[in-house]
């Protein structure tokens, strides 16, 4: 069978994202997934992303989609805030779907942490999210 696969990302940090979702391009090109059977899908900021994965998850086409962002704790309260509502709502449409949402999004402290887990010395989360999502894929499948 095969398998179709949506990336949705944030562009703003742009520069992290971008790395992120280099990273989840070249685990699938690693794998041997065409790029034919993956949909990226750019939304302006974190927020946004579970609204374009819900619409995703509602055509039915895709295995599994794969969500990366990078979200930076500024001096407000904009970060918790941020965070909560991604989260919550990509598991919400993973339950909602019984699809595999992966949580691809770095919520760190600061710039340098996100920089190190967008390719740097903590290696690419991008990429890790590629692989949960394929195991997910796996894991549900053996259950159906």
């Amino acid at each position: 069978m095969k398998h179709s696969f949506a990336i949705v990302v944030s562009e703003f940090n742009q520069n992290i994202t971008d790395a992120l979702l280099h990273g989840a391009l070249d685990r699938f090109n690693e794998l041997g997934i065409n790029q034919n059977n993956i949909t990226v899908v750019k939304v302006p900021g974190a927020v946004e992303i579970p609204l374009v994965a819900q619409l995703l998850a509602k055509t039915k086409k895709y295995n599994a989609i794969v969500c990366l962002g990078a979200v930076i704790r500024g001096e407000t309260s904009h970060y918790d805030y941020v965070c909560e509502q991604v989260s919550q709502g990509c598991q919400r449409i993973m339950l909602d779907f019984d699809l595999p949402v992966i949580f691809g999004l770095l919520t760190t402290e600061n710039e340098l942490q996100a920089i190190e887990r967008a390719g740097g010395s903590e290696g690419n989360k991008g990429k890790d999210a590629v692989d949960t999502a394929l195991a997910m894929v796996a894991v549900v499948g053996s259950l159906e």
